[in-house]
């Protein structure tokens, strides 16, 4: 099993191309992490320089609470910060606004130190105080601004808001000192403090949170209805927010940051959904890089001495199916798709190399593989048999799958829904193509309550535990997949509250089982996903967990 959450393949392909370094914190604590380095505002001003990114979507809005996209989190990142970390080597959690952290009662309470001499961008001061408001706010977060389907990061790791309490694991969070926090849980889960380091629970502003009246959208951008909060965020970070808008963000570089200084002073996120124009524009200077190479893009990047900087993968794609969508009820026809679904072809196609096949929704980097899991190989005739005993009658299964835009889990999704569409057709299957821009709310079609069959999607893990898959994807009534198992969610629920070790190990591995024996979904792939730089890049941190800061990228300067 590897350490290393973030594989760093530097392809060079000509002299001009320079190394790629990882940069950064290395420090690994353990559950009780201290770092007894004192928050001063950086001592030198950022050189006049700059870096323009390429990324595959816009963000859906810049409040890291009420998002849960990888566009969005990536911009929030430079923006606001966590009190938990990523070590950039182990993936384990590593100080960030909390220098140390103490669990206490069982697992049931934890006891946060926060970093000393810290104001956020609007000089409102970090403290106790802001750290209670935040956890507040998330607890108490109205109903309105919550998706009708589908879970936000807090209720996914929380179980519940304030209006459902008795199903929430959050009880409070108290102020002990002006820098000292401890929140309260009704029950233990063992990654919490992991989960702590999610972009989604950054630490924003308090007084912005109040002056952009956060949980009342007001205005709508891209057919999403976002708070005045929303599109101007205020955290600790690195960068501020300088401007967004058509499809551009703009940061500029926070002179006070308390952490490593940043040479770039200002960082332009440039939304490019097709893979083509984003190569294209790195190789005429327009960007500095861009995320999410694709096979096809490859040959080009070499030829023309680009940096691919490949990440180990971290995401799963996955087939989804409505369970309450008329046939697929039937386990039979959930286990003709499966066995229809040549997922070696799919890979050695549309995907980089080191792509691996999926037979669960975990990663294996986090040491929780099932090799004896229930699975089902391709076998069309197989298939056939089972639509037949199903009594399948032709009915059409509609089929939903993005266009104009490129994921970690997902490079081309029109390809990668072209074959598996001739699979499911050549054993009898009758598909209806159900093809949506992503921009158009394709996540909220496919997560909501509309009748749908067969969908493509995938996730991106935020933090290194195994509850980040199975548990938010699984451990809840879902209307993605129509699926409501108490002995799933009841099975995730006991696993999670598992001390470190081999129960809990083993836990996950009968879940791993149980979810291919239900068939929620189809897992398809573990795929690698990859960055592109131009020669100027001298480091970029790349990280499997898309834990990217910009004030970590170096450029050449001679």
């Amino acid at each position: 099993m590897s350490t290393n959450p973030a594989r760093r393949t530097v392809l060079k392909a000509g002299a001009a191309a320079a190394a790629v370094l990882l940069t950064g914190c290395t420090s690994a604590p353990s559950s009780s992490a201290s770092s007894g380095t004192p928050a001063t505002p950086s001592s030198s001003a950022p050189a006049k320089l700059s870096f323009t990114m390429g990324t595959a979507a816009n963000p859906a809005g810049l409040d890291p609470a009420l998002v849960a996209d990888t566009e969005s989190f990536r911009i929030t990142r430079q923006i606001l910060e966590t009190l938990i970390g990523v070590d950039p080597n182990t993936g384990v959690p590593a100080p960030a606004l909390a220098t140390k952290w103490e669990e206490l009662n069982n697992g049931r309470s934890y006891r946060f130190t926060l970093r000393p001499g810290i104001t956020f961008h609007d000089g409102t001061a970090f403290d106790a105080e802001a750290v209670r408001a935040n956890f507040q706010r998330w607890y108490k977060l109205p109903r309105k601004i919550r998706p009708a389907e589908g879970r936000l990061p807090f209720e996914a790791v929380f179980g519940a808001y304030a209006d459902s309490p008795a199903e929430s694991m959050y009880v409070g969070c108290k102020v002990l000192g002006p820098l000292e926090v401890q929140l309260d849980l009704s029950r233990p889960f063992t990654g919490l403090v992991a989960a702590l380091s999610s972009p989604a629970f950054a630490i924003s502003s308090p007084t912005a949170l109040d002056k952009g009246k956060a949980d009342e959208p007001s205005q709508e951008r891209g057919g999403v209805k976002l708070s005045d909060y929303a599109q101007h965020p205020v955290g600790t970070g690195p960068f501020k927010l300088a401007s967004w808008k058509d499809g551009t963000v703009v940061l500029s570089a926070f002179g006070g940051y308390w952490g490593a200084a940043s040479q770039v002073s200002r960082v332009t996120f440039s939304a490019l959904p097709h893979p083509a124009t984003r190569t294209r524009e790195l190789l005429a200077g327009e960007l500095d890089g861009y995320d999410l190479v694709t096979p096809g893009t490859y040959a080009d990047l070499a030829r023309n001495g680009m940096q691919v900087l490949q990440r180990d993968p971290f995401s799963v794609l996955y087939l989804g199916m409505n369970q309450a969508s008329g046939p697929l009820a039937d386990i039979r026809m959930r286990q003709a798709i499966a066995h229809a679904v040549d997922r070696r072809a799919l890979i050695d196609g549309f995907f980089l190399k080191g792509t691996n096949e999926a037979r669960q929704f975990i990663p294996p980097s986090l040491g929780v593989n099932n090799e004896e899991i229930t699975y089902y190989e391709y076998d069309p005739e197989q298939s056939r048999a089972l639509l037949k005993a199903a009594g399948y009658d032709g009915e059409p299964l509609t089929f939903h799958y993005p266009l104009n835009v490129t994921r970690a889990y997902l490079p081309t999704p029109e390809k990668v829904y072209a074959v598996l569409s001739r699979q499911l057709t050549a054993v009898g299957l009758n598909i209806k193509p159900m093809p949506l821009a992503w921009d158009e709310g394709y996540l909220e079609r496919v997560q909501s309550t509309a009748k749908h069959a067969l969908h493509l999607s995938g996730l991106s893990g935020s933090y290194r535990d195994p509850d980040n898959f199975v548990g938010t994807l699984f451990g809840a009534p879902s209307a993605e997949f129509g699926f409501n198992s108490a002995v799933v969610f009841n099975r995730i629920a006991q696993a999670r509250a598992l001390p470190n070790g081999p129960e809990r190990t083993q836990a996950y591995l009968d879940i791993n089982d149980l979810l291919a024996r239900r068939l929620p979904a189809l897992p398809l792939a573990f795929p690698i996903s990859a960055l592109a730089m131009g020669p100027q890049v001298a480091s970029y941190p790349a990280n499997s967990m898309l834990d990217e800061v910009f004030n970590l990228v170096r450029l050449q300067t001679g």
